[in-house]
């Protein structure tokens, strides 16, 4: 009967152990917790599976939003009636236990609104977060393209500021990218472009100042849209200023200059003339000369006296005739070469002296020179460094010797100036002239001829001549000046 009655006792001790232990655990088994975001005039259902029939409900949600409950599905509705920020909490009545503790913030109806309307209108863009902060739309996040920078500020820029707001900025990566397009632009090995901290740094070497101003305006031309502290409040999109791209190339020193070609120039002066003459003349002109003297003579065996004695000389008494024919044919040829640096001027000239002599103030006589033969002026201009033709400004003058005249001699001169282009290697005729001369004389006494007793004196004397005059010109463009001196020296036959 004690054993029996001890096992009871140990028995009911167990099991109120078994509850105490329940009811404690049961206290402490952790609740579930959410955050709900309510919007004015929307309501919101919730599942709570977990709630018991009787559940009570704690906390300040009254103020905020009505609570309904559907106890056949176990679904909480929210009716959010005002703005602000509340809590409801559900407990099991019988134990106490906190079942469910939700937070929520009610917002205006148009808030979100706002927010579905953006979200509709960004959602191709990527890298963007839409948030609904303190009753306000913020878009926040980092995008790789300036143009969908420009984009989201301009849907931003269609609500009011205090409904809509933007914190988007431009990756990093993408003033990477930029840097790399403006220096496919500029393609220049030696320019590279580096973004550092927003800034573009244009750095290495440009051939001239030109090409570095031109590398500049290049990468102006990739300067992508950027907002800043002040555009971030205005709501609008405001272009880079023009120091956010920092030149740091420097300008080579240009390079030494390449020693001028030399260019050689052969002219040919060829003439050719023919003369013609033909002259007739009959003379018979006799004069007479006076030879009348007087004399004085004295001697031992005779008397003294006066002897006078008349002479007189006939001249030219016989006849003369005289019958000349001449043809002449003569062709001139003269050559010559120059070697010129290229936009240099080259003379040479080929030039006699030819002396006559005149009578000063005081009778005495004087020699003067006259100057013939030729003169060349040439200026060669290569047209560009890799172009094989030449411009040639060229002078060319040649005088002649015609003969004596009482007055000096008799000389005539021919001139050309021209500019023209010809090819290295080939010849152009630069001028020609063509001169004819004719002329006819009659019945002219010779020289010496004076007071004749009777004039018998016929004559005819007809000259003609034709000359032609022509240059041509040749420049060749040298590798140096040495050139061509083996060939020279093998057609002279001259030994080193």
């Amino acid at each position: 009967m004690i054993n029996t009655f001890k096992n009871c006792l140990l028995l009911v001790c167990a099991l109120l152990f078994f509850i105490i232990s329940s009811q404690g655990y049961a206290k402490t088994k952790k609740h579930k917790s959410e955050h709900l975001s309510l919007f004015v005039g929307f309501p919101r259902d919730v599942k709570i599976p977990l709630a018991p029939k009787n559940f009570g409900t704690d906390g300040s949600y009254k103020k905020f939003t009505k609570v309904q409950y559907n106890s056949k599905e176990k679904v909480l509705r929210f009716k959010p009636k005002s703005i602000g920020d509340g809590t409801l909490v559900i407990t099991n009545k019988k134990t106490g236990r906190i079942i469910y503790e939700f937070s929520f913030d009610v917002k205006k109806t148009n808030v979100a609104k706002t927010a579905r309307e953006i979200q509709n209108l960004l959602r191709d863009i990527e890298g963007i977060n839409i948030k609904i902060l303190n009753n306000r739309v913020v878009v926040d996040g980092e995008v790789i393209l300036p143009s969908d920078v420009s984009r989201i500020f301009s849907v931003i820029n269609q609500y009011p500021e205090s409904l809509a707001s933007s914190l988007v900025r431009l990756s990093p990566l993408a003033q990477v990218k930029i840097a790399r397009y403006m220096e496919r632009a500029i393609n220049n090995p030696e320019i590279s472009v580096k973004a550092v901290n927003g800034l573009f740094l244009l750095e290495g070497f440009a051939n001239s100042e030109e090409e570095k101003k031109r590398a500049f305006i290049l990468a102006q031309a990739y300067l992508p849209d950027q907002v800043t502290k002040e555009s971030d409040a205005a709501k609008k999109t405001v272009k880079l200023v023009k120091d956010k791209i920092i030149n740091l190339v420097n300008v080579k020193p240009p390079p030494q200059a390449a020693p001028k070609k030399i260019v050689q120039v052969v002219v040919h002066y060829v003439e050719l003339n023919k003369n013609y003459q033909k002259g007739f003349r009959f003379q018979w002109t006799p004069s007479i000369g006076d030879g009348s003297n007087l004399q004085f003579s004295t001697g031992n065996r005779g008397p003294a006296g006066v002897l006078s004695t008349i002479t007189g000389t006939i001249s030219n008494l016989i006849p003369k005739l005289n019958w000349a024919k001449q043809h002449g044919h003569a062709r001139v040829l003269q050559s010559s070469s120059i070697i010129v640096q290229d936009g240099q001027k080259g003379v040479l000239n080929s030039t006699s002296d030819i002396p006559y002599q005149t009578s000063g103030r005081d009778g005495a006589l004087v020699t003067g020179f006259v100057k013939t033969g030729l003169q060349t002026s040439i200026t060669p201009t290569i047209l560009g460094e890799r172009s094989d033709s030449i411009r040639l400004q060229s002078i060319f003058s040649i005088g002649s010797f015609g003969g004596y005249t009482d007055q000096g001699p008799l000389t005539s001169k021919r001139e050309i100036n021209t500019t023209l282009v010809v090819r290295s290697g080939q010849s152009a005729a630069v001028g020609g002239l063509i001169s004819s001369t004719s002329g006819t004389n009659y019945n002219k006494l010779p020289k010496g001829v004076k007071n004749p007793i009777i004039s018998l004196y016929a004559s005819k004397d007809f000259q003609k001549s034709q000359s032609q005059f022509v240059v041509f010109i040749t420049p060749i463009i040298k590798s140096s000046a040495s050139a061509g001196a083996q060939e020279i020296k093998r057609k002279f036959r001259i030994r080193n």
